[in-house]
């Protein structure tokens, strides 16, 4: 038989193996969403899968001589939400910690832990209902997983433009802590002064400040570069719908 995958899946592929057309031998037993991870593609990467027109499922048992069509998963990605929430959470493994800094710049839910191993990602994504970010294709593959996807990039900038592009979710600049992920609110300048150095105290008037861990924000000198941060994710986000709607 002959999987064709998308051109979007061939980094999943060893190098000498990038081609759309993979022949694969069928064994009878095994099933299509088994044989698509051999090639080392995870499954949480693929989207609809075709044999002549007719959509099939990862447990469709392909047949000698057919021939399936493997696309990518489509973008924007929906995401099933909880009742009252209005974007994907998200929970990401210990070598995105500029990437979930980032997401939560940007209003987005975004767990994240240095120091947690595979099983209790994976049970953290599920109890929370968090989308598992990463760049680790076995945790990808991992059964248990409700929901996770692969992290294109090697910079953070690179990084934050696929999941955005990826999910196009809405987003709350300037609502999070980026050190803890809990909410921002305003706080009187009164209230922090004794937090603050002289200098800030002098050039600053606006300050919030995180209802979970305490720590204390303001529009500081390096405000113009995560304002381009921003700026630049508002846009990959409309254009991301946008090319959904056409």
């Amino acid at each position: 038989m002959t999987l064709r995958l998308d051109s979007r899946l061939s980094l999943f592929l060893p190098a000498g193996r990038r081609r759309e057309a993979q022949r694969v031998a069928p064994d009878g037993t095994s099933t299509l969403g088994h044989l698509v991870e051999s090639l080392g593609v995870p499954l949480p990467e693929v989207g609809p899968m075709t044999v002549d027109g007719a959509p099939v499922g990862p447990s469709y048992q392909p047949a000698a001589g057919e021939t399936v069509d493997v696309a990518a998963v489509p973008r924007p990605q929906p995401v099933p939400l909880e009742p009252g929430q209005h974007a994907p959470r998200f929970l990401l493994d210990v070598h995105l910690g500029t990437l979930a800094r980032r997401l939560r710049l940007l209003g987005l839910d975004t767990a994240y832990h240095n120091d947690m191993d595979d099983p209790s990602l994976v049970e953290q994504a599920n109890r929370e209902r968090r989308v598992l970010l990463t760049q680790d294709r076995g945790l990808l593959r991992r059964r248990a997983l409700w929901l996770g996807a692969y992290v294109r990039g090697a910079r953070p900038d690179d990084q934050l433009r696929d999941i955005l592009e990826r999910f196009a979710p809405p987003l709350r600049p300037w609502t999070r802590c980026t050190a803890c992920n809990g909410e921002l609110a305003p706080v009187d300048k009164a209230d922090v002064e004794t937090l603050l150095q002289v200098g800030t105290r002098r050039s600053y008037d606006v300050y919030g400040r995180c209802v979970d861990c305490g720590q204390v924000y303001w529009r500081g000198a390096h405000g113009d570069h995560l304002a381009r941060i921003v700026d630049s994710a508002l846009a990959t986000v409309t254009a991301a719908r946008g090319d959904s709607s056409a």
